[in-house]
């Protein structure tokens, strides 16, 4: 293993469970524990812990903290409540994906971007560089002190209910507030990256163990990096380099709705992402059924007749509806299909389906 890798808080947790560690964007990660496809219908079914304390967490701060912000990512954040929250990107001139934020307004001049992991160092940098003309406004990394740990699944509220004293179950989705969970203070937010229900909660990276502690209680699972991605990908989720990057804009990715042209004031890639708005795109993302048992993966071609149309973004087996799944950019005129993608020379059938591919909301 890599001795330069950077350790969670929780490192000692996962030896202690005997998870499967991997490299994960610089950081030791548990990949799994007993097993992913356990992991994942923990979720699905009842509840399961993350640690994704490898996340960036990085604070503006300041009377001008929101307008930097405004400038900064192509949503509006200064338009939040205190307790808000919203799904946002930093964009590139020319309109391309740097990274996808969560940007939590936690207090009057107090914001909190998270940021992927892969990306924080290159987040940190713009949002320094992008907030200079604001001079008060301060950006400052906060990663290494803080720990960050997920419980996601419908039995999530309850068992979060009792080491709280929030009213977790009355929270609104993507909104947070300050409290305190196992006796240790923390910000504790109702959003995720599972299509479950769920909750993350942001605290001092001392306070970690114990708040695992209390809530692995009556043998609460982990969950690891394999469960994260396949829990994600039923839901539709884009992940960084695989759905998003900066050959990619919002409009591509079917996610034209974080783009808040209707804001007052310039914002870093504005008037390229305005021109591709009006344009329309030249590719969309797709969500696909494998017709066989054969899994696609990641740069797979995808093929109208013989004719390659498109590429997979992210593929693999989904344990909650039985088949292979893909999400793949495919060209625009070509978009209804049918499909066939190239799985190691071999051409299977793929049927388009509407994401995501699973919707807690019409479980049965």
């Amino acid at each position: 293993m890599n001795a330069t890798l950077r350790d969670t808080p929780l490192r000692a947790v996962h030896e202690r469970l005997g998870a499967t560690m991997t490299d994960f964007a610089g950081w030791l990660m548990p990949l799994r524990y007993a097993g992913e496809t356990a992991e994942h219908d923990a979720v699905r079914t009842s509840a399961a812990l993350f640690d994704l304390s490898h996340m960036g967490e990085i604070a503006v701060t300041g009377p001008d903290a929101g307008a930097a912000l405004d400038y900064a990512v192509c949503g509006w954040p200064s338009g939040l409540p205190v307790g808000g929250a919203r799904y946002t990107m930093l964009c590139a001139p020319d309109g391309g994906i740097i990274d996808d934020l969560i940007v939590y307004r936690q207090a009057d001049e107090r914001f909190l971007v998270v940021a992927n992991a892969v990306n924080t160092a290159v987040v940190l940098g713009e949002l320094r560089q992008r907030s200079a003309s604001f001079s008060a406004a301060v950006v400052a990394d906060e990663t290494l002190s803080t720990g960050l740990i997920s419980i996601q699944g419908p039995d999530g509220a309850r068992r979060l209910s009792a080491v709280t004293d929030l009213p977790v179950a009355d929270m609104r989705y993507y909104t947070g507030s300050y409290g305190s969970v196992a006796d240790c203070p923390a910000w504790v937010a109702r959003t995720g990256y599972t299509g479950e229900d769920g909750f993350e909660i942001f605290c001092a990276a001392a306070d970690c163990e114990r708040i695992w502690a209390a809530l692995a209680v009556d043998g609460l699972p982990a969950a690891g990096l394999a469960a994260r991605d396949t829990l994600r990908l039923e839901a539709g989720m884009p992940l960084y380099g695989n759905e998003l990057g900066l050959a990619v804009t919002p409009y591509e990715a079917g996610l034209g709705r974080v783009v808040r042209l209707d804001k007052p004031g310039d914002f870093v890639g504005r008037a390229a992402l305005a021109a591709r708005a009006a344009a329309g795109p030249q590719r969309v993302l797709v969500g696909l059924v494998v017709q066989s048992r054969r899994v696609p993966r990641h740069g797979y071609p995808v093929l109208s007749g013989t004719v390659v149309v498109g590429e997979v973004t992210s593929g693999g087996p989904s344990p909650s509806l039985g088949a292979p799944i893909a999400m793949a950019y495919v060209a625009a005129d070509a978009a209804a299909g049918p499909f066939s993608i190239d799985v190691r020379g071999r051409a299977e059938p793929a049927s388009v389906t509407e994401l995501p591919f699973y919707d807690r909301r019409k479980r049965r």
